[in-house]
């Protein structure tokens, strides 16, 4: 690969088996001919960064600080291009692009760029995400803007899921969890849903494309390949990625 491209700086460990499957993904949708074609990357997975469905809620420390802190050390450590494997922490995104003189590439923006590129007929999303980023109205917003309709768990089948997605954090990756999973998107399509996005990266160690009855759109196997794009120059980066100052 030439010399000038970028090293990819990833702010993690929200939760920590997220950051891997990001990582495991990144590696395995990297094209190469020999092991030094692998993008460089750093990474610090953080799992003591408060929680951000708690801060959100108004009950917990923000982890605005932390997160500008990793990001900031990334930099410093020699990374020319930052991203983060957390949905529900781009509600503190301000923060880390105050704190950076380097691009930041949103997974909010590349999944719904994926979604209109890869389903360019679909207009009714099935939004399974963690109730911070519900909170926060990351996708809501985002999905809006654009003129698509967001279809939400109601709040007993969000509870469900949220008991689920700490579940994971603690290593329940089970059968019993799978299925319930499964069930939860499905509901989703059964309200309608064109595709199922899976919005918190706790969501694809539980369930895969092909396993619904609808597409799922995976965030995290989409940012791995984004990152690999731009990171390699075969795109420029977003607009929106770079310092606001």
């Amino acid at each position: 690969m030439a010399t000038t491209e970028r090293v990819l700086g990833v702010l993690g460990g929200m939760g920590p088996a997220a950051t891997v499957d990001f990582l495991a993904k990144l590696v395995a949708v990297t094209d190469v001919a020999n092991e030094q074609d692998h993008l460089r990357v750093l990474v610090d997975s953080n799992p003591k960064v408060p929680d951000r469905n708690r801060a959100l809620a108004g009950t917990g420390e923000s982890p605005g600080p932390a997160l500008a802190a990793m990001a900031l050390g990334l930099q410093h450590a020699g990374a020319t291009l930052l991203v983060m494997a957390c949905n529900t922490a781009h509600a503190f995104e301000p923060a880390i692009r105050d704190a950076i003189d380097v691009p930041f590439v949103s997974i909010v923006t590349e999944t719904c760029d994926a979604f209109e590129r890869e389903h360019p007929q679909a207009s009714r999303v099935g939004l399974l995400a963690a109730q911070g980023a519900l909170d926060a109205g990351l996708y809501q917003r985002a999905f809006a803007a654009r003129g698509h309709q967001v279809l939400l768990l109601d709040a007993q089948r969000q509870r469900d899921f949220m008991a689920l997605v700490y579940r994971v954090k603690l290593g329940d990756v089970s059968p019993l969890a799978r299925a319930a999973t499964r069930t939860l998107a499905e509901s989703l399509v059964g309200d309608g849903a064109d595709v199922v996005v899976a919005a918190c990266t706790e969501v694809p160690l539980l369930v895969d494309d092909g396993e619904l009855s609808r597409p799922l759109l995976d965030p995290t196997t989409n940012l791995a390949r984004r990152c690999v794009r731009y990171a390699r120059g075969l795109e420029p980066l977003p607009a929106s990625s770079f310092p606001r100052r």
